[in-house]
């Protein structure tokens, strides 16, 4: 048995990739490494199994697609965490949906963006989430994962 909310629901978890993240593994190893984006859904369903929580990938090049994922969350979701890739720093539209759920949201890169050129220093999505995880490659995904269903649990 999951864990379960009230009325007898289990927690699912939505875990959304941004423009590119398909290519992970071969796209720019020496920023991103070696492991595949199958790879981290893979890890990601097996620690949800750990935690007794269901997890579900979405990845998307485009923009329209991942806000409408965002807008029909509520309701079949408890959570998102959204590698939003460089839509992080362009995407008002991506920003709005997230600021229009009522869904706590955790913003995942696998690189530390603060890191890196100056023009990724800047998130438009940091301000309506709940937080970050960023610079821990892959394990990035798992360290919000496990935050996301501790907020789930009703810890903070």
């Amino acid at each position: 048995m999951g864990l379960l909310l009230p009325g007898g629901r289990d927690v699912k978890i939505l875990v959304m990739h941004g423009p590119n993240l398909g290519r992970l593994g071969e796209r720019e190893p020496d920023v991103y490494g070696t492991v595949t984006l199958k790879e981290i859904d893979k890890r990601l369903k097996a620690v949800g199994r750990e935690l007794k929580v269901e997890v579900e990938s979405f990845q998307s090049d485009h923009e329209g697609e991942l806000v409408g994922k965002i807008n029909s969350a509520e309701g079949d979701y408890d959570a998102i965490i959204i590698n939003a890739a460089a839509y992080t720093h362009t995407s008002v539209a991506i920003r709005d949906a997230l600021a229009g759920c009522k869904l706590p949201a955790v913003e995942v890169h696998l690189s530390n963006i603060y890191g890196r050129e100056e023009f990724r220093h800047h998130s438009l999505i940091a301000p309506v989430v709940t937080g970050m995880v960023a610079g821990f490659g892959p394990l990035s995904y798992e360290l919000a994962l496990r935050a996301v269903v501790a907020m789930a649990k009703g810890g903070k």
